[in-house]
Parts: C-alpha cells; sequence; structure tokens
C-alpha cells in the first residue's frame, strides 16, 4: 500500500532552470493531461499565443516542453485540447503560485527563502503528541485582522497567540481558492498558498515565526471535494480526470462540488503528494483533514437511488479508506512528529487506529459528539438542566475510544448558530459566567482543545468571513461589556497558563487512568466533579452548572486541596466567591453559581 510518485511537485508543474553557475536557462512546463489531443503553454511571455510552445506527450500521459529565457514571476495557463474536441484554457494543477482572485492564471514560482526554524523541527521530531500539551487556536487569516498580509500576521499573530498560551494555531484553508465566502473550502489551487495575503515565501515566513516561537501550524486541508470552476481541475483533459467518472461518486450534492476519484493512483499520488508538500516545503507540523465522514460513506448525502454499493454491498467507500490509511502511513513515515487529524462526524471505527490493526492511522479525530452534547446541555436554562444531568457525563463514555480533539470551531459560531457567548441562557452576566465555566470545562476534559478565533473573547456576533474579530468590544470607550470580554479573554489565557504546567491535563488524555468521576450525579444542584492526573499531578475539577450557589463538600481524594483557577474571579468579570483557603474531602465551601474550580494538591 504505498504510492511511488509522492514528490509530484517536484516532477510537474513549473520549475526554473539554471545552469551551474546560477544564471537563468528557462522555465520547464509539465503536465499530466493523458486523454488530451494537443496541450499548449501560454502566457505573458509569448503574448498569451499557446501556438509558439506547445507541449510533447509521454507515453504516461505527462505533457511537458522548455521555454527559454522564461523567469519566476511569469504568468501562465495550459491551453488543453481536449478529448471532447474543446480547447480549453487552465490553471497549472500543480501550481505553486495563482494570481489574486478573480484572476486565475498560474505564476512561475522559485523559493529563495531561508529558513530559521531548526531548533523547532529538531523538538518535535522526539514529540508524542498524544502526551503533550496541545491546545490549538483555530484562524481564519484574512478576517482575524482585516487587510493584514502574511507578514503582518507573521509578528500581529504570532504575538498574540504567544501572549495567549495556545500551542498551535490551526489555520482555515490557505491553498488557493477563488471564492472568499467559501472559506478557503472549494479548492482551486492545492499546491498554491492563497495569493490575497502575499506570496508563498511570505507564507514561509508567517510559519517560521510561529515555530521561532514555539507555536505549531495546523492547515486544514480539502481532499474530499474540490471546485467545480471550468479552468480549474474538473473535466481538465475533455474528460473525468481527477474526479471519478460516475456522478454518484464524482459529484458532491450538498457542497456541489467534484469528488476525487480516490481509487486512480495519480489521484492517490497527487493528494498524498500534496500533504506531503506543505510539510516539507511549508514546514507546516499537521493536517486538518476536512470532510473525512463525506469521503468514507457512499451514501453520505444521498438518497436512495442516488447511490451505489460496493463491491460486497455496503456503503463503505473502499477505494477512499484504502487511500486515507496510504496517506498517514507515508506522512507519518516521512515526516517526523507530523499529526494527521480527521473531522469525521460518525461512528467508524478504529480513525485513530494503526492502519496494521485496520484503523485509519489518523493521529487525532474531532470529538464532534462532545461538541454536540456540551452545547446542547449549556443552552438549556438552569431549571431544566437537573433533568439532563447526564447529557454532559455522556461523552465520557466514549472518551477513550479514540484519540480526541475537543472542537468549538467556527462551524458552531456560523449561519444563525450564534455565537458561543449567546449560546449560553440568561443576563448578559450569566452569558459571561456560563461561557466561561465552559471554556474551563473543556480545558479540563480528558482531549486536546479547540477554540475558534473571537470565542477567546465572548464575540456577540457570529463570525463573517467578510469582517474581522469584533476586537472593539475589548475597549471600555465602546464596549459597556468591556470588562466581560477582557475577563473571558483573561481566563483563556490562565486556562493555557495552568493547562501547560499541569500534566495531569495532557499526559494521560487519551488513557482511562487519566481520570477519574468523583461525583456525576448531583442532579438537585447541576454539579460535577472528576480528577484529572498523570506526570505525577493531581488536579481536582468542580463545576456548578446551576444558577445559584451552592454550597456541599465533595469526596476529595485524601489531602488538603488548594484552588488555582476559579472562573468566578474578579480579574475574569466574576465576583470572587469561592474557596478561598484550602480545601479537604471533609469541608463544606461555596460553590458560586454557573463556575468551575480547577484545585491542586497543597499536602497529602
Amino acid at each position: 500500500m504505498n504510492s511511488t510518485h509522492t514528490d509530484l511537485w517536484r516532477r510537474q508543474g513549473a520549475h526554473v532552470l539554471r545552469d551551474a553557475a546560477g544564471h537563468l536557462v528557462g522555465t520547464r512546463f509539465t503536465v499530466w493531461a493523458p486523454h488530451a489531443r494537443d496541450v499548449q503553454v501560454k502566457g505573458d511571455f509569448n503574448d498569451w499565443d499557446g501556438g509558439r510552445n506547445p507541449l510533447t506527450r509521454g507515453d504516461d500521459g505527462v505533457w511537458t516542453t522548455v521555454i527559454d529565457g522564461v523567469a519566476a514571476g511569469a504568468r501562465y495557463k495550459f491551453a488543453i485540447h481536449g478529448s471532447n474536441g474543446h480547447w480549453s484554457d487552465r490553471a497549472d494543477p500543480l501550481a505553486r503560485r495563482a494570481e489574486v482572485a478573480p484572476a486565475s492564471a498560474s505564476i512561475v514560482e522559485e523559493s529563495h527563502y531561508t529558513w530559521d526554524d531548526g531548533p523547532w523541527l529538531a523538538r518535535r521530531s522526539t514529540w508524542q503528541a498524544h502526551a503533550q500539551p496541545f491546545s490549538t487556536y483555530e484562524v481564519h487569516l484574512a478576517s482575524w485582522r482585516r487587510g493584514r498580509c502574511y507578514r503582518d500576521l507573521a509578528d500581529d499573530l504570532t504575538a498574540y497567540v504567544v501572549e495567549m498560551g495556545f500551542t498551535h494555531v490551526e489555520l482555515m484553508p490557505v491553498m488557493q481558492h477563488p471564492f472568499g465566502g467559501s472559506w478557503g473550502y472549494h479548492v482551486t489551487g492545492y499546491y498554491a498558498p492563497d495569493s490575497r495575503l502575499g506570496s508563498p515565501d511570505d507564507f514561509r515566513y508567517l510559519v517560521d515565526k510561529l515555530h521561532q516561537a514555539g507555536i505549531g501550524i495546523i492547515l486544514d486541508w480539502v481532499p474530499g471535494h474540490f471546485a467545480t470552476d471550468d479552468w480549474a481541475l474538473g473535466r481538465f483533459d475533455g474528460q473525468a480526470l481527477y474526479e471519478h467518472p460516475d456522478p454518484q461518486r464524482g459529484f458532491h450534492p450538498e457542497w456541489g462540488s467534484w469528488i476525487f476519484d480516490f481509487g486512480r493512483p495519480e489521484v492517490r499520488d497527487f493528494l498524498i503528494s500534496n500533504a506531503l508538500y506543505w510539510a516539507e516545503e511549508f514546514h507546516v507540523d499537521g493536517l486538518r483533514v476536512d470532510g473525512v465522514a463525506s469521503m468514507l460513506y457512499l451514501d453520505y448525502s444521498r438518497n436512495d437511488g442516488e447511490w451505489k454499493p460496493n463491491i460486497h454491498g455496503g456503503h463503505e467507500h473502499l477505494e477512499a479508506v484504502q487511500f486515507l490509511q496510504e496517506l498517514n502511513e507515508i506522512a507519518y513515515g516521512r515526516v517526523p512528529g507530523i499529526v494527521l487529524i480527521a473531522e469525521e462526524s460518525t461512528a467508524w471505527p478504529g480513525v485513530t487506529r494503526a492502519t496494521e490493526h485496520g484503523g485509519l492511522g489518523f493521529g487525532f479525530k474531532w470529538n464532534m459528539g462532545w461538541m454536540h452534547d456540551t452545547l446542547e446541555y449549556m443552552q438549556r436554562e438552569p431549571v431544566h438542566r437537573p433533568w439532563h444531568q447526564h447529557d454532559l457525563a455522556l461523552p465520557l463514555t466514549y472518551a477513550w475510544s479514540e484519540n480526541f480533539v475537543l472542537p468549538l470551531s467556527h462551524d458552531e459560531v456560523v449561519h444563525g448558530k450564534g455565537s458561543l457567548l449567546t449560546k449560553m441562557p440568561g443576563s448578559r452576566e450569566q452569558q459571561f459566567a456560563g461561557l466561561r465555566a465552559y471554556l474551563a470545562f473543556q480545558w479540563a476534559h480528558p482531549g486536546k482543545q479547540l477554540l475558534f478565533m473571537g470565542c477567546e473573547i465572548g464575540q456577540v456576533a457570529e463570525w463573517a468571513e467578510s469582517g474581522e474579530i469584533n476586537w472593539w468590544l475589548l475597549d471600555p470607550a465602546s464596549s459597556g461589556d468591556a470588562a466581560g470580554h477582557s475577563g473571558v479573554q483573561a481566563l483563556v489565557r490562565d486556562l493555557n497558563r495552568v493547562y501547560r504546567d499541569c500534566p495531569a491535563l495532557w499526559s494521560l488524555d487519551n488513557q482511562p487512568d487519566g481520570f477519574r468521576w468523583i461525583d456525576a450525579d448531583d442532579r438537585d444542584h447541576s454539579t460535577f466533579c472528576f480528577l484529572r492526573q498523570g506526570g505525577g499531578a493531581e488536579l481536582v475539577a468542580i463545576l456548578n452548572l446551576s444558577d445559584q450557589q451552592v454550597r456541599r463538600s465533595f469526596d476529595l481524594p485524601e489531602g488538603s486541596w488548594r484552588a488555582v483557577l476559579n472562573t468566578d474571579g474578579s480579574a475574569y468579570g466574576g465576583h470572587d466567591r469561592g474557596p478561598s483557603l484550602p480545601v479537604t474531602a471533609a469541608d463544606t465551601f461555596d460553590l458560586p453559581p454557573l463556575t468551575m474550580l480547577w484545585l491542586r494538591r497543597v499536602s497529602a
């Protein structure tokens, strides 16, 4: 199960040629178009007259030519005379740079970047991600702050993420896409960073600066489907090439996009090469693979009669399964320290199980069940929560079935769903308190955590890619609730600080030995209490999700315990209620409403 051409970006596309002295010779253009009758390259170097520069076809359906004198920065397209008899102008599938949308030509690229992140890569190669702190800030680069390019973000975003204490940044797709409203999930240029924000070397600079600051970078990656723009990959040489020829397997009815033909070796090579390209050429630390569920099932978003079973009569997409296993085997074998994360929303078994044991081989899986169950609970009025006590605890029944990331992502704050803050019931003060308690619960729960930008300041409005985070909410002169928003931000900063310093919260995330319920049954008061342990540390987490102060004791482990984090702290916009002195199992103490306490052992 090993692909043999996993470095396609070195073989295909446009490559500047130089002689032994480094002087420019020209550019070699190479493209795979096995069904084409003729292929030409047109660009600003030949007045866009492809007839001057035909390509020669090889036995493998790969066409190539060298054009003297063409240098980096030249714009070009391939003119394809397809098997359907029509000519079409196409962007290069392996283009490493593209024009700014809506222009769609490819650009000859030659990197001159010198990396300074060697110490980071050396450390990363020794990591065991499951047993490390892994706290991720999800970002849509174009709307984090409007008008920032990759090099601006290298300073601004890096400084902010360091200040907030996150270990990783996850970027929504940065691959070239023509429509900003797709958020990058309808890709036309898999090998080109989004040109709206700068050049490929500018993007390298951003990654490098994050690494030098000790921050890992994960990219959203979309191998499940691709954009239908007629100058891109679809029907590339006059018939289905990258997409499956059967529309029941080759077209996505929910998203209106083409689906890759995962059973075709050349397509698998294209995608696996692309994953490795971002890791090797841009030093990214991992990929979050979008829409894995849509890849695994032949009947995904299809009604009866709209799909065909596999050779065994089932609905599993066997070729996609093989592709994902091959992807993980090759990536983990070739890139030390890389992590691949699956967005998979079903109960498919073994998403993070090793491929040799029949699994898909991912490092982590997004725990969509945790997100749905806990948000559903948190949106209930406190008066109704006693009847749903075990809904919040339900994810602990499967918390160790996979290696999980707990996502509060962009998908939860768009399309009429409201922001995290406005999902919380009650007055604005109660909404802030509920959000603070919920975020502390996320950080204390087994699994790694991911939080979308804006949620860390308790943004009121939904996210919109055409705007930016409402940073003005933090300004007392502009916002009457500035203290509440600044309080949520301060809490997230402290959650990350205490989290990173306490191995109990991350060293045994994927093992049941790292967690123990102390009390999950106090439905009368909507309280929860559990122990996290590991790495020689222990932390007790106590959660009150009623809107009343609760006075009670808990069966804490033997010893004396002091609060190291209280979401009702005045620094977070609360009232400083809760135990100020160490407590023991015999002590009765007050739990403020809508509050979480983290307790560390003082003495045994």
